[in-house]
């Protein structure tokens, strides 16, 4: 297959926000694309895959030495070592697949202990790889970012052995079974997991547990380990989920990604037990749910929210969140307790009041399609914009 090769140019492209000479965009440009380029239309991936193409990619990581990336519809993860500054860049490693034109759920149907089925989020953490397998119902953790294709994981969290996949370990929801877990986070010395399909957030103390068997120590969420239901059964409140999500912070401020209430919920200080949040974004209070599919879209509203990522920004915290139905990014520059104000900057739209796929017209560098993942990293931002098969990496100034 041929490769196809489209230079990123910013220098004369107007930002994303631009509109009568405002910039809506905070100063983010998008830098380099991995996967499918942007020819105008939408690029599907091969039959076959490749080691440069992507399908609907769910999550994504970047830091200085890794590009990490969950291609979803491949079931599979791909690993850059450093951060490509090429279109199109091929990956280094992939893992839950033979190879790298394999492709289908547990490495084509052999079973977990040699694939994953849907993988979303993932995480390096102090040289060590994390991977939310989601319909495995597990998180892997490798303890180095393998350096070679095929090794298997080191530690599998949520099953008994790496060949189980039942949701909740065959039996009833506890500290120690997963059900569709989504997203993974260290923040604050606490590894947390979205146990999505059980409405929660789980969270080890100490860090990545050493064991399947060790169960969590903080249910987020839930009234106990053993309830799963949507919003505790009750209306949406200010210590509840119906599809958690992500999770992000920094020492002093969790943030949850509550995809399905269409709404992120913050806590300052960090929990130690299951509590009202502090702070909520994308509702104009912790009781509302509204998802304001028609008409023009606002700064303070979200759409099933499905990424969070954090970062500093002078004397205050940055937050970027996926809102991924209005098919943009919003930031926040400086996150206060209580209900958080408009978001300051967009990407992926001319204007806070628009929201369609890829602008209602053609796939360009700055246009986004259901944008899935997330991670934010100095000056850097990848988007998993999963819509459009590929992963966008913005730079900023």
């Amino acid at each position: 297959m041929r490769t196809v090769r489209v230079s990123v140019s910013t220098a004369a492209r107007p930002g994303p926000g631009a509109r009568d000479g405002a910039d809506l965009s905070g100063g983010w440009r998008p830098h380099t694309w991995i996967g499918a380029p942007a020819p105008g239309g939408l690029a599907l991936p091969p039959a076959h895959p490749t080691m440069a193409w992507l399908y609907a990619p769910r999550g994504v990581y970047l830091d200085d030495r890794y590009l990490v990336v969950a291609d979803s519809g491949n079931h599979r993860v791909l690993v850059w070592h450093g951060v490509p500054d090429r279109d199109g860049t091929p990956a280094d490693v992939v893992l839950g697949q033979p190879d790298g034109e394999s492709e289908g759920p547990a490495a084509g149907g052999r079973g977990p202990e040699h694939g994953l089925h849907l993988p979303t989020g993932v995480l390096v953490h102090d040289g060590r790889l994390v991977v939310a397998d989601a319909w495995h119902h597990r998180v892997l953790v490798w303890d180095r970012v393998p350096e070679d294709s095929g090794r298997p994981p080191d530690l599998v969290l949520g099953q008994p052995d790496p060949s189980a996949a039942e949701p909740n370990r065959g039996g009833e929801c506890s500290a120690t079974t997963m059900y569709w877990p989504y997203g993974v986070a260290v923040v604050g010395g606490r590894f947390y997991v979205a146990d999505t399909g059980n409405r929660r957030v789980l969270g080890w103390s100490g860090g990545i547990p050493d064991s399947p068997d060790r169960p969590a120590d903080l249910v987020l969420g839930q009234p106990g380990p053993q309830a799963r239901e949507e919003n505790r059964g009750e209306g949406a409140g200010p210590r509840s989920f119906r599809w958690p999500h992500d999770i992000a912070g920094t020492d002093t401020t969790l943030l949850v990604a509550d995809a399905g209430d269409h709404r992120v919920l913050g806590w300052r200080p960090h929990p130690q037990a299951d509590r009202d949040a502090d702070l909520v974004l994308g509702q104009p209070d912790f009781h509302s749910t509204a998802e304001f599919p028609y008409g023009p879209q606002r700064p303070d509203r979200l759409r099933f929210p499905y990424a969070i990522s954090t970062g500093p920004d002078g004397d205050g915290l940055r937050l970027a969140v996926a809102d991924t139905a209005n098919n943009r990014i919003l930031l926040w520059h400086d996150l206060r307790p209580g209900t958080a104000g408009p978001a300051d900057a967009v990407l992926g739209q001319p204007t806070f009041a628009e929201g369609g796929e890829n602008r209602w017209a053609a796939v360009a560098p700055d246009t986004l399609c259901w944008p899935y993942g997330i991670c934010l990293h100095g000056d850097l931002l990848a988007v998993a914009d999963s819509g459009n098969n590929r992963v966008m990496i913005w730079r900023r100034g």
